[in-house]
């Protein structure tokens, strides 16, 4: 926890807004997707969505392949409570499906699923996106993947497995975009990115949950960016965005969403 405090005063001084951004495509998406004040209809859905998840108290025995929870220790834990301390946020449902929106991502890979709340957003975003979702723990993904079910989300493949096992016996394609939200582990982290390198295109959007979980995953996300392959990308302490734009320049910035 000093960690993530001490990591977060300093990203909160050396951050900055649109104003201090001089690259046109950074600025673009800060101004018209991060910054973006539409209230979309579709937020309506996710409230609910989450709404309902606070309110299950459903136990579920639950299988942590990854760093686990800072907050919940029991393995015995209720939705509402995963919905609560582990779960996607609102604001950051909303982002996640902003960002699927503006760049109309068609092909995504998501690793973590949980209960679903960034899954829903990216699946309601672009209804004809093609969404692929690993979750480790058989019992989160059987309660998920019913819920897919009764919100009639129908571009959602879940697949039950854990992360390096699923990545390594996925089909060969590229992705549009693919969000690391699970397994907060150094060494995890940069084998997951390591191995889905070779599904990228110019414009693919790595996406990195809790860039400053730990020193190891703050490690983890300064070997990200020194990586050749990458040349842009944007730190809002919470998540890292990750670029592969060959006709950028190698920056790197750090955005207050």
């Amino acid at each position: 926890m000093i960690f993530q405090i001490k990591a977060y005063l300093k990203i909160f001084l050396s951050s900055t807004n649109q104003h201090g951004v001089h690259s046109p495509f950074v600025y673009d998406l800060v101004t018209k997707c991060f910054y973006d004040k539409t209230k979309f209809q579709d937020y309506l859905k996710l409230k609910a969505y989450k709404k309902e998840l606070l309110k299950n108290r459903t136990q579920i025995n639950i299988t942590d392949f990854g760093a686990g929870s800072k907050v919940i220790k029991n393995n015995k834990r209720t939705v509402s409570n995963i919905a609560k301390h582990s779960g996607t946020t609102l604001k950051r449902a909303k982002l996640l499906y902003r960002l699927v929106n503006y760049f109309n991502s068609s092909s995504i890979l998501e690793l973590g699923t949980s209960l679903g709340i960034g899954t829903h957003a990216m699946s309601l975003a672009n209804p004809k996106a093609y969404i692929t979702t690993i979750e480790g723990c058989a019992n989160i993904s059987k309660f998920t993947k019913e819920n897919f079910k009764r919100q009639k989300l129908q571009n959602i493949e879940l697949i039950t497995s854990n992360f390096s096992n699923a990545i390594n016996n996925l089909t060969p394609k590229t992705y549009d975009l693919i969000f690391f939200d699970g397994n907060h582990q150094k060494e995890a982290t940069l084998n997951y990115f390591e191995t889905l390198l070779p599904t990228t295109h110019n414009n693919t959007i790595f996406i990195f949950d809790d860039i400053y979980w730990s020193k190891g995953m703050t490690e983890a996300w300064e070997a990200i960016k020194q990586h050749p392959k990458v040349t842009v990308t944007i730190d809002t302490f919470f998540w890292g965005f990750v670029f592969f734009r060959k006709e950028q320049e190698k920056e790197h910035f750090t955005i207050r969403v």
